[in-house]
């Protein structure tokens, strides 16, 4: 039974950097439920890599810091008559190879993680506008409300994307039943992730508050997408939707609180 009403229908996938990276889960889930895949990268050197993984679909060059790519895309997409069931933006950058205090931001880095991070979504949603279905979903990855110190500037990016999707779905609205929604995912064991400083202490933290005691899968993240991607979370617009394992509602969990209590 196809349960997620996914099977043949076409969707664009951002993002997949690798077998670790969200986006490539969330794409063998959609892909194991008979949908068709069509991808984008960030950089030409990635194409060959997303290549091997799905040898069968289509990649697109797509550099969210030129418009014109986007395009591109579209009037590619559109010349073939192709209509979009779904979008997952899974695009994130932060230069923060040099970790400063957040006060010290520059602007440079903060407008160039924007873009790649947070504004790219309005940008490639907005340009897609006629070539999704009239119930198209669209599902952006950003991460829980934590508020790390190690994400710096890249935090408060995010929580823009957050507040996106709702804008979004609000001026989608006046022309089609397109939703937006944003999975908000706990700390996941990924490539991009390796790269924030202190990342991994988090991941071990985290782990400990979860209420399982086991670290949030990337998978569970990637059935969450698969989800709301489909038409059973119809009822579903305009949110994000935290996935992490019930870390933030055991903020206070006794093992961690004697943990650092005895440590003092």
């Amino acid at each position: 039974m196809d349960f997620l009403g996914l099977k043949e229908k076409s969707f664009f996938i951002t993002g997949v950097a690798n077998k670790k990276s969200v986006a490539y889960f969330s794409a063998k889930v959609l892909e194991e439920a008979g949908a068709h895949l069509i991808f984008s990268v960030q950089r030409e050197e990635q194409m060959a890599k997303v290549e091997k993984l799905f040898p069968e679909s289509e990649i697109f060059l797509l550099d969210v810091e030129k418009e014109e790519t986007i395009h591109q895309v579209v009037s590619t997409l559109e010349g073939r008559g192709v209509k979009l069931a779904g979008l997952l933006h899974s695009i994130a950058f932060a230069n923060l190879a040099e970790p400063k205090p957040f006060h010290e931001t520059k602007w440079a880095d903060w407008a160039q993680a924007d873009r790649i991070s947070c504004y790219s979504l309005l940008s490639i949603s907005g340009a897609f506008k006629n070539i999704f279905l009239e119930d198209a979903s669209v599902v952006t990855i950003s991460i829980s409300d934590t508020k790390a110190t190690s994400y710096g500037f890249l935090g408060p990016i995010k929580a823009s994307l957050d507040a996106s999707v709702a804008y979004l779905a609000k001026s989608f609205s006046e022309f089609s039943n397109v939703r937006f929604n944003a999975v908000c995912a706990g700390p996941l064991k990924t490539s991009a992730s390796a790269g924030i400083p202190g990342y991994i202490d988090n991941y071990i933290f985290a782990e400990k508050l979860t209420m399982r005691k086991a670290a949030l899968k990337t998978g569970e993240v990637a059935n969450t997408v698969a989800f709301l991607l489909s038409p059973r979370s119809s009822g579903i617009n305009g949110i994000g939707l935290r996935v992490d394992a019930g870390m933030r509602a055991n903020s206070f969990d006794q093992e961690v609180v004697k943990t650092v209590t005895d440590n003092l």
